[in-house]
């Protein structure tokens, strides 16, 4: 029942934000085909307008747009006017969700080993180099750090390419400035859990017992302190997916991201309406899936149940 009720939830939570965004996008002023207006005819404008249904009221547009979703057709885009938002997404699916995974993974790693490492060495020098890090990962946006990495490791070192997709040289870069900022905040959040978890009782016991360190800080402590940050995880992972959008475009990277920014420029509402209700599925999802993996860090820890 618990889960059902999670996935009415999720159902509704996704209503709201393709109702919120179908509301934003059309009280912006403007005319999607402003540019066209004049080298084409009234009557050829007509047409479009009445294809992508811009002829009629908006509650009219509304319940057409809930009927297509029904459907799961995202509609045809205004700028790419020989492919569908569906293709769109399909063709960007794969760069995005590689450097999305890749940069995650990469976050998960080194950020929970930047902070086991500062817990075991607290108020000492690797300690104190940890946090360092950590601060300069958060204080450096993506946004920045992306031109920042193209200078030095691209142009000037001439260590990996410049931008563009074809081989994993080219997923480096972008990976990196989109993780630099998860790992320093899973960093800081394993150091202030794990430093909690070791002073536990059972910690002390353990090392009574004769248990070799990293028995304990794996077994023990690690995975206790894992707890706080899985409520994270889905907040940063969303951070990471919005950021894909600034990266993808300095990198120049086929992604949904770098459609969903040009969309923006176009006003291209079916891809604009496509791309976020896309990136909200993924996010939705991620969090019922993070909400369930509770269960796996600890057994103690249960879903809500009717007699709860």
């Amino acid at each position: 029942m618990a889960v059902l009720k999670r996935l009415f939830a999720m159902l509704v939570t996704l209503w709201i934000i393709v109702t919120l965004t179908f509301v934003i996008m059309h009280m912006i002023p403007g005319d999607p085909f402003a540019s066209d207006s004049k080298t084409l005819p009234e009557s050829v404008l007509d047409n479009m307008r009445a294809r992508y249904n811009l002829d009629k009221p908006l509650p009219t547009q509304y319940l057409l747009y809930l009927k297509s979703l029904l459907t799961l057709d995202l509609g045809p885009s205004i700028q790419s006017k020989t492919t569908d938002v569906n293709t769109l997404i399909a063709r960007g699916f794969l760069p995005s969700a590689i450097l999305g995974i890749q940069s995650m993974l990469l976050a998960i790693v080194v950020g929970i080993g930047l902070g086991t490492v500062a817990a075991l060495h607290h108020n000492r020098a690797l300690d104190f180099a940890a946090m360092m890090i950590a601060m300069l990962g958060i204080s450096i946006p993506s946004f920045i750090l992306a031109p920042l990495l193209i200078k030095y490791m691209s142009v000037k070192w001439g260590l990996l390419p410049v931008a563009a997709w074809g081989t994993w040289k080219h997923t480096v870069l972008p990976s990196l400035a989109l993780a630099v900022a998860p790992i320093a905040i899973i960093a800081r959040f394993v150091r202030t859990s794990m430093l909690e978890v070791l002073q536990q009782e059972y910690i002390h016991t353990a090392e009574a017992k004769g248990l070799p360190t990293w028995k304990i800080v794996i077994r023990h402590g690690l995975r206790n302190s894992l707890i706080p940050v899985l409520s994270f995880m889905g907040p940063l992972f969303a951070s990471v997916l919005t950021g894909t959008f600034v990266v993808e475009k300095i990198f120049a990277i086929p992604g949904i991201g770098k459609y969903f920014v040009d969309s923006i420029f176009n006003r291209d509402y079916p891809v604009i309406m496509g791309t976020t209700i896309f990136y909200s599925v993924v996010l939705v999802v991620t969090l019922f899936l993070i909400d369930m993996s509770y269960r796996i860090v600890d057994p103690r820890i249960k879903l809500a149940s009717k007699g709860d």
